[in-house]
């Protein structure tokens, strides 16, 4: 089977998951914005863990995709998780998809395609060796530290949560490529020092991400989403050896691509802050997905038993 489209199918399945745990960490966020609730207490929540499990199994997916295909197409395909989060988020809120949520669904899509039509090739069996590989975490764990210094959080946090994200998945291909090399061994020291990187900054970037949250979904969402697929770009096209196709021509339709699908993501990702509407109020169709998914933006959130019951299969878990 083509690689890539190996790699598209898994990239959709895991954007899937991913978008389920972004609406069950942001409702848990917004629960412990208060003064006396901070990420410790989260440890003690089995809404938690569910959504944990959620970014694990969507994580897994992710792992196996990055094995059929490049950090420059299976990182932007990370947009996808809005695209999913579209019917979910509507799902949800029982309402149908608003026409500003279709009309940034259509750009991310039409951007992602472009850039699937460049970066397309065949399974990676480049690794980033070990010195580079701990070059590359120092220098992110540097930004990271300067763009998580502030007490408040915001897109700062977000960035943060999106380059150690991309970071994570650029050492997960080269763990995926080292361990199966059957020159070296499986258990090799690059491999085991890469993993355990690769474990540093994933737990990072969920941690950074749920701070990030903490001020509603929509604008944090985009942020991490946009700054994944670019940090985890920049190392394979200038470590990885890289490409797109095309030459020059391939590169301006890459950009064309890459800069309508922020447009479409900035689309999907875009809310008002302030508190969220009444449970059993009516859907704002002004806002996008974000609008919907950040049921809960105040600090006071409603129980699960509180929201009224909705025809069909419900809504997602409540944290």
């Amino acid at each position: 089977m083509n690689p890539t489209l190996v790699a598209v199918v898994l990239s959709l399945f895991s954007s899937v998951a991913y978008a389920s745990a972004a609406v069950a960490q942001e409702r848990l966020a917004a629960r412990s914005a208060g003064p006396d609730t901070g990420t410790l207490r989260l440890l003690a929540q089995g809404a938690w863990w569910w959504s944990v499990t959620l970014n694990a199994s969507a994580a897994l997916l992710h792992v196996a995709a990055l094995r059929y295909g490049t950090l420059t197409l299976v990182q932007p395909l990370g947009a996808l998780t809005l695209v999913a989060a579209v019917p979910l988020g509507a799902r949800v809120a029982g309402r149908r998809v608003g026409a500003a949520e279709w009309r940034g669904t259509a750009l991310t899509l039409t951007g992602l395609a472009a850039l699937l039509v460049t970066a397309s090739g065949s399974a990676p069996d480049e690794a980033l060796s070990l010195p580079q590989a701990l070059a590359v975490a120092g220098t992110t764990a540097a930004v990271i530290g300067v763009l998580a210094r502030g007490a408040r959080p915001g897109l700062r946090h977000a960035t943060a949560s999106g380059f150690a994200s991309g970071v994570a998945s650029a050492l997960t291909q080269t763990v995926t490529v080292a361990a199966t090399d059957r020159s070296d061994s499986p258990l090799s020291a690059q491999v085991v020092v890469v993993a355990l990187l690769v474990a540093v900054f994933s737990a990072g970037g969920l941690l950074l991400s749920q701070t990030a949250y903490q001020g509603g979904l929509g604008a944090p969402l985009a942020v991490v989403t946009l700054a994944n697929p670019l940090a985890a770009a920049a190392i394979g096209l200038s470590l990885l050896d890289e490409h797109l196709q095309g030459g020059a021509a391939g590169l301006l339709l890459a950009l064309a691509g890459a800069s309508t699908a922020a447009w479409g993501v900035t689309t999907l990702s875009r809310s008002a802050p302030g508190p969220a509407a009444p449970p059993d109020g009516p859907a704002d169709d002004d806002h996008p997905v974000a609008a919907v998914l950040a049921l809960e933006s105040g600090p006071a959130a409603y129980e699960p038993s509180m929201v009224p019951r909705q025809s069909g299969s419900g809504h997602l878990t409540s944290l």
